[in-house]
């Protein structure tokens, strides 16, 4: 019987295979060249899968970006003196500088600190003949509190009634049969109401911002470097006070009265630059002479105006800050008790009259649309009729002092 093929079947246990044919390193060859080709994939996948490249192949850029030091003369422009850099004669030498050009150049530079955080913000005229209001803050008339930055009288006697003021514009030519005053009040609480009155009413008209909006130290900035003058409205007790509430902080009579000035301290610090405050509401608190007398000389003694909007027949303020040796004005006629055009239209006329009688006159409005519309159309009409708008700080002046206080 003729012997079959040893076979892998069945060739005996413990034997070696037979070689198949063809040289044995080649087989190593092919195995190392494959696992060359699969090491280099899986090298470009995990490259991929960290680095994540967003621009997708993109061509790309690369440049170096260093970092400098601010120069020292930008600190001391908005902190108190406290708390600015040491005093060497060439940071002295950078910040006059950098004041006097932006003072001469009509910018307003409001640079971040402690009570001013974020961005610098700077405000430049856009018209050559706006007129150009003191820097704010100017460090002699603040200082540092838990609440920001407050005002205060300057070691010098300056106070911010008289630099935060508008000051004189160019001669008006011709004669001026009178003048009037307008303080347009309930800025700040509308990103576009603020908006319109900074930009659409004519720079004389004064400006009072309510101490709760956002971002009112950039809004107030804004507003000063228009041409406006700007005061603080103060929040006080009304005679139907809590049903009528003026907001957070607002100064009461009673046994609460005696946080008045903690209040007080809240809402000044609120934002920088005004001349003066006005009474919000506060029918109940300006005829109330025991908690009005206290806060009167908190506020003499920090060398503000102090304004009555005359809407309470009962009030006390302008008669007792005369007393207290702060410089007042009480406001004649409010313009928009009816919020229609043809109402706040006859009160407009009607300025007009009492300023060719009186010589200056004194008006307030809210920071309603429809006023502010028609105030800024009246206003155009102004020119042609002898009639000039001032400054409620030049009204002041224009008074008898025996009506308007006298200036510290």
């Amino acid at each position: 019987m003729a012997e079959m093929p040893l076979t892998e079947l069945n060739r005996p246990l413990g034997q070696d295979p037979a070689a198949p044919p063809g040289k044995p390193w080649g087989r190593w060859l092919v195995f190392a060249v494959a696992g060359v080709v699969g090491l280099a994939w899986a090298s470009i996948v995990l490259i991929v899968a960290i680095r994540r490249d967003p621009d997708g192949g993109e061509p790309m850029a690369v440049a170096r970006i260093e970092k400098r030091a601010v120069p020292d003369q930008s600190v001391p422009a908005t902190l108190p003196p406290d708390t600015a850099q040491p005093d060497t004669t060439q940071v002295a030498r950078g910040q006059s500088s950098a004041r006097q050009i932006e003072g001469e150049s009509g910018v307003t530079v409001v640079r971040p600190g402690a009570e001013v955080p974020g961005s610098i913000v700077i405000t430049i005229p856009d018209n050559a003949a706006t007129v150009r209001l003191a820097p704010a803050p100017d460090n002699r008339l603040v200082e540092r509190t838990r609440y920001g930055l407050l005002p205060k009288l300057g070691a010098d006697g300056s106070t911010p009634a008289q630099v935060y003021a508008r000051p004189a514009g160019p001669a008006p030519a011709g004669k001026i049969a009178g003048r009037i005053a307008i303080l347009v009040g309930g800025l700040g609480i509308s990103q576009s109401g603020t908006a319109d009155a900074i930009t659409r009413l004519p720079g004389a008209v004064s400006l009072a911002f309510a101490p709760y909006g956002a971002e009112l130290e950039r809004t107030v900035q804004r507003a000063r470097g228009e041409g406006h003058e700007v005061f603080l409205q103060l929040p006080m007790e009304p005679f139907d006070y809590p049903d009528n509430d003026p907001g957070p902080h607002t100064l009461l009579t009673g046994p609460k009265s005696a946080d008045n000035i903690d209040r007080l301290h809240w809402v000044l610090g609120r934002f920088t630059g005004y001349v003066g405050i006005v009474n919000f509401l506060g029918g109940r608190l300006t005829s109330d002479e025991a908690a009005l007398s206290p806060i009167l000389r908190e506020l003499a003694g920090r060398g503000l105006m102090v304004v009555d909007d005359g809407s309470s027949s009962r009030s006390l303020l302008a008669s007792s800050a005369t007393r207290a040796q702060i410089p007042t004005m009480t406001v004649d006629r409010v313009l928009d008790t009816v919020a229609r055009p043809d109402a706040i239209d006859r009160e407009l006329a009607t300025l007009e009259t009492l300023a060719r009688d009186q010589s200056v006159v004194v008006a307030s409005a809210s920071a309603l649309p429809v006023s502010i519309e028609r105030i800024a159309r009246w206003a155009k009409s102004l020119e042609g009729k002898g009639l000039l708008i001032v400054p409620i700080s030049a009204a002041r002046s224009l008074r008898s002092p025996k009506t308007t206080g006298s200036l510290r």
